[in-house]
């Protein structure tokens, strides 16, 4: 076995599955989470801003570096476990404290990040949440904390994995700047499974945030492609019109489908990122396995109720964006064969006028060899004429009657020839 040569990515493969693990987190325990990314459209992030800014967290507490390069990191820093994690569009950062704190939801929970070094974080925040796990006795202490902690038009609450905990959470920002979860945990659920429960709500929250923003490219697109859709309509109409011009009608369009091309390029990342981002958030809500808590809506029907309208609002927005360039291009070969027959048109007719002008021609040819017939003639008759002077002298005849005998002959001498001239010239 020794012997066998292994493919060159093998171990990176098989590394990547393990990359990201579940963080370890107490029954009794709260944890900071927050993603920050940027703030336009550019996908492209510095690795090397954020792998900076990681080590000026971890040179501050004295840690170990991860190796370089890498994607994430899990460590513990004073008395505080660390989770960094590096994506494509945002970073996040996860702490865990081992103890419930004085008062919950106080904000206490991001101490361990330094206000200069949160300042100064390559990027803007996209979403922070503050968590507190605690284990729960009895539905009525959860009941209690719920409407503590939580209001309650929006709240979300299910029991997860086989009622291993309670989760909740109302998905509004409070006064210290985060969305708050809460995990009232079983007696018997083990470290481990609270991590992951904690790691999904993370996950939710993030995906969620970051799906969200192809909403607000679908909200500022739609009135251009309203008024794209009603000039394209209007166009389409004109087709019918022989008194409109297609080849304006065709440059209108061009200018349409060159907008719409402009918009597509703009927005087809953040859609299809939207997709994606979506697809995730129902994945890490199905694993949860929910059963409903007390009649309250659970996390699936607060999604349901407000989130997926705004996933279908952009799918429908970029339904809308390919469907009219699609519509732009045939409306384009529409206009491209009505120009094109135009033109053949207006080519027949310049074939029936050349035709015209070269029958008019050939008359005019005809006139001219006649007439060059004549003058050919009357010049031939009168050079032969001075060469047959002397035959008058000499036979006693009429000038006047030599002149008929040769004038014939001249002349049927010069139309054949003139006519064999042109016979050749073809």
């Amino acid at each position: 076995m020794s012997d066998m040569r292994d493919h060159p990515l093998r171990f990176n493969a098989t590394n990547e599955l393990h990359a990201r693990p579940f963080p370890i987190v107490s029954n009794s325990a709260r944890a900071a989470f927050f993603a920050y990314g940027n703030s336009d459209d550019d996908t492209e992030r510095s690795s090397t801003a954020d792998w900076d800014h990681l080590i000026q967290l971890l040179d501050r507490f004295g840690a170990q570096h991860p190796a370089v390069n890498a994607t994430h990191y899990f460590g513990k820093l004073g008395q505080v476990w660390v989770k960094w994690e590096r994506h494509t569009e945002f970073t996040t950062y996860t702490a865990i404290i081992d103890n419930l704190g004085k008062v919950a939801f106080d904000g206490s929970e991001f101490d361990i990040f330094p206000s200069d070094w949160l300042a100064s974080m390559p990027g803007v925040r996209l979403t922070s949440a503050a968590i507190r796990i605690e284990s729960a006795s009895s539905n009525k202490t959860i009941e209690r904390n719920l409407k503590t902690h939580f209001v309650a038009e929006s709240l979300a609450v299910s029991r997860v994995l086989d009622s291993a905990a309670v989760i909740a959470g109302d998905y509004r920002i409070d006064v210290n700047g985060h969305l708050r979860f809460a995990v009232f945990v079983a007696p018997t659920t083990g470290r481990n499974r609270i991590g992951r429960i904690v790691q999904r709500l993370n996950e939710i929250e993030v995906y969620k945030t970051m799906s969200m923003l192809g909403l607000f490219h679908a909200r500022e697109l739609a009135p251009d492609l309203s008024v794209v859709d009603q000039s394209m309509a209007e166009l389409v109409a004109a087709l019918s019109d022989e008194h409109v011009s297609a080849e304006s009608n065709l440059d209108a369009l061009l200018k349409m489908s060159a907008k719409l091309e402009g918009h597509s390029s703009q927005v087809s990342y953040r859609f299809a990122a939207s997709k994606a981002y979506s697809a995730i958030v129902s994945q890490r809500i199905e694993v949860l396995r929910e059963e409903r808590f007390e009649g309250l809506q659970t996390f699936r029907e607060f999604m349901m109720r407000r989130y997926d309208p705004s996933m279908r609002t952009v799918q429908a927005m970029d339904s809308r964006l390919q469907d009219l360039i699609a519509r732009a291009k045939r409306t384009g070969d529409l206009l491209r064969t009505r120009v094109n027959v135009e033109r053949q048109g207006q080519n027949q007719d310049l074939l029936a006028s050349m035709n015209r002008r070269a029958d008019m021609q050939l008359r005019l040819q005809k006139t001219v060899e006649g007439l060059s017939i004549v003058a050919v003639s009357y010049y031939a008759t009168g050079l032969a004429l001075y060469v047959l002077a002397p035959i008058p002298l000499m036979f006693g005849m009429s000038k006047v009657f030599l002149t008929a005998a040769v004038a014939p002959v001249v002349v049927g001498m010069v139309y054949f020839a003139l006519r064999r001239i042109r016979r050749n010239l073809k």
